[in-house]
């Protein structure tokens, strides 16, 4: 199991995109509990950045919805932005 905590910057993008938006925020913790689970669950398609983001990894929330993140260790991770694949990287 992973332990999560969320950056000043994520808990912004999240509020100003999903917050309050019903069916998205409910996919949001569900996908959230996967991620707790297992970060690499296939569901997620869970894969390293390169370049200049090449310290992160990033998830799948749906199509062109993703969450960034970087682990601090095995049992820890930070989620850094969430939001479209134009608006994250």
């Amino acid at each position: 199991m992973v332990e999560i905590a969320f950056s000043s910057s994520f808990k912004k993008s999240f509020k100003k995109r999903i917050e309050g938006r019903g069916r998205l925020e409910e996919k949001f913790w569900r996908k959230v509990e996967i991620f707790i689970l297992d970060p690499f669950d296939r569901q997620l398609r869970t894969h390293k950045l390169s370049g200049k983001l090449k310290d992160l990894w990033s998830f799948s929330m749906e199509y062109d919805l993703r969450i960034i993140f970087y682990f601090v260790d095995d049992t820890h991770a930070v989620f850094v932005d969430i939001g479209s694949h134009d608006e994250v990287y």
